[in-house]
C-alpha cells in the first residue's frame, strides 16, 4: 500500500467512527425530566439564616447553572411555568476546624443547609426534594492576620461565593440526573 492509500484508509475509518459515534456522552448533561419541561421558574430562595444576601447569591448561581445546561428557559416567576424550583436556606453555621499553637482559629468551615423542592407544575407532582440539603466550604486564615476582621470577612465572603457555586452545581445535577 502506498502512503496515499494508507492515509485514505485512515481517513475513511475515522470518518465512519465519527459518523456512528461511540455511544458515550458527557456526564452531567443528561436529564430525567419529562420532555415537556422547558420553562422553569426559580423565584428568590428564602433565607432563614442570619447571613445577609446569601439567598440572592445562591438563587443567582442556581439559575446560572440551569441556564448553562442550555435546554431550559429560566424565569423568576412561579406562575406560567412547566416546573418550579423553590428553596429556603435554613441555616448557615461557621465553625473553627483548625487552630494554631496559641489556640487561635486558623481554618473555618462554613456549612449551609437548605430545603429545596422541584415540582412538575403540569402534573402537580414533586419530582425531587431534599428538606436538608447541606453544603460545606472551608477557608483558611493567614496566621499573621488571624485577628484582622477585614481579612476574616474577605475570606468568609469568598467561601460563601464558592459554596453557592458548588451548591448550585450539586443541586442542578441532582435534579436533572435523578440522584
Amino acid at each position: 500500500m502506498t502512503k496515499k492509500q494508507i492515509l485514505a484508509l485512515v481517513a475513511a475509518v475515522l470518518a465512519l467512527t465519527l459518523e456512528n459515534g461511540c455511544g458515550y456522552t458527557l456526564a452531567g448533561r443528561g436529564t430525567f425530566l419529562p420532555a415537556y419541561i422547558h420553562r422553569i421558574g426559580i423565584p428568590l430562595f428564602g433565607n432563614s439564616s442570619s447571613v445577609f444576601d446569601l439567598d440572592r447569591i445562591v438563587t443567582e448561581r442556581v439559575r446560572s447553572e440551569f441556564i448553562g445546561r442550555g435546554k431550559y428557559t429560566i424565569v423568576t416567576d412561579s406562575t406560567g411555568v412547566d416546573a418550579l424550583l423553590t428553596g429556603t436556606i435554613t441555616s448557615v453555621v461557621l465553625t473553627p476546624v483548625a487552630f494554631n499553637p496559641a489556640q487561635q482559629a486558623t481554618r473555618y468551615a462554613l456549612i449551609m443547609s437548605a430545603a429545596v423542592e422541584f415540582k412538575d407544575m403540569q402534573a402537580n407532582k414533586v419530582l425531587w426534594s431534599n428538606p436538608s440539603m447541606q453544603y460545606r466550604e472551608e477557608f483558611a486564615l493567614d496566621p499573621t492576620n488571624a485577628l484582622d476582621t477585614t481579612t476574616f470577612l474577605g475570606q468568609n465572603q469568598n467561601a460563601e461565593q464558592r459554596m453557592a457555586n458548588e451548591f448550585a452545581r450539586s443541586l442542578v445535577s441532582a435534579i436533572l440526573e435523578a440522584f
